[in-house]
C-alpha cells in the first residue's frame, strides 16, 4: 500500500516540478542580441542587414531596440553595359540608403519545447528613418566623336540625363564611396508589423526568419531617378533571417 501511495505521489507532484524548473530555467534568461540580413521588395538580391537587442519583460512579452540598415531602389532602375563592360543605371540621380533606429515590442504567441519546434512571435516596431540620398556618379567621355580612339576626355560626374545624353559615352558608374561627400540626409519615420518564426535547437541560441510588412513616409519626395515618378512614401514586404544568442 505505501508503495501505491508513494507512486501516486511522485506521478501527482512530477507535473508540477517539471514545470517550476522549466519556469525557472525560461526566467535565467533576460537578455537576447540578433543580427540577420534583410530582404525586401524594395531592393535588390539583399536588402541590407539588422541589430536587435531585446529584454524579457514577463512571461511572454519583451521590447527591443534595433537597427536595420538597407538600399531602397526604385522600380524603373534599367541597368545597362557601356563599351568598356562596366554597368550603370539609366537616369539615376542617386542612391537611397536608410537607416532605420527602432523600438518595438514582441509577444510570443506558441513557445517551442527547449530543444524542438518552433516558436511563433508577433512584432510591431516604430521609428525614425533617416533617408541617406547619395549622389549618384559615372564617368562620362567628352572627346569628340570621330576622333583618335586613344583620345579620351573621361570625367566622373553626378549623373545628369539632361547632360549627359549618349549612352555610348558613359564608361560606367564612378564606384560605392564616390558621392558620399555630397550626401543628403532626410528624416522620416517608419513603421513595421510582422511575425518571427524561431527554429533554433537548444534555448540559448536564436535561429529564425522573420516576416512582415514596412510602410516608411518622408515630408518630401525623394528622387532616385530622374524623369520617373518618385515619392517620399514607401511600402515593403520583407523577411529577415538571424541568429543571435540569449543571456
Amino acid at each position: 500500500m505505501i508503495r501505491y501511495r508513494l507512486l501516486l505521489f511522485l506521478l501527482l507532484i512530477a507535473p508540477a516540478a517539471w514545470a517550476q524548473q522549466q519556469q525557472q530555467e525560461e526566467d535565467t534568461y533576460k537578455r537576447e542580441f540578433n543580427y540577420g540580413i534583410n530582404f525586401n521588395t524594395n531592393a535588390g538580391l539583399i536588402g541590407g542587414g539588422m541589430l536587435k537587442s531585446s529584454r524579457y519583460l514577463s512571461e511572454n512579452w519583451s521590447k527591443f531596440l534595433a537597427l536595420e540598415v538597407v538600399e531602397v531602389k526604385h522600380p524603373k532602375e534599367n541597368r545597362l553595359f557601356s563599351v568598356t563592360g562596366s554597368s550603370f543605371i539609366a537616369g539615376k540621380s542617386n542612391y537611397l540608403y536608410v537607416m532605420r533606429p527602432q523600438y518595438g515590442r514582441e509577444y510570443i504567441f506558441f513557445r517551442k519545447a527547449p530543444e524542438s519546434g518552433v516558436q511563433v512571435n508577433g512584432i510591431f516596431a516604430v521609428g525614425p528613418s533617416f533617408g541617406l540620398l547619395v549622389p549618384y556618379y559615372i564617368v562620362y567621355d567628352y572627346a569628340v566623336s570621330g576622333g583618335p580612339s586613344n583620345d579620351r576626355d573621361l570625367r566622373t560626374e553626378p549623373y545628369d540625363p539632361d547632360k549627359h545624353k549618349s549612352f555610348e559615352k558613359i564608361h560606367g558608374n564612378a564606384g560605392f564611396f564616390t558621392g558620399f561627400g555630397h550626401m543628403d540626409v532626410n528624416l522620416g519615420a517608419h513603421l513595421k508589423t510582422g511575425l518571427s518564426f524561431e527554429y533554433g535547437r537548444y534555448r540559448e541560441d536564436v535561429t529564425g526568419v522573420e516576416v512582415g510588412f514596412l510602410m516608411e513616409a518622408y515630408p518630401k519626395e525623394l528622387l532616385i531617378i530622374s524623369g520617373a515618378r518618385n515619392t517620399g512614401f514607401f511600402t515593403s514586404a520583407y523577411l529577415t533571417l538571424y541568429y543571435g544568442r540569449r543571456k
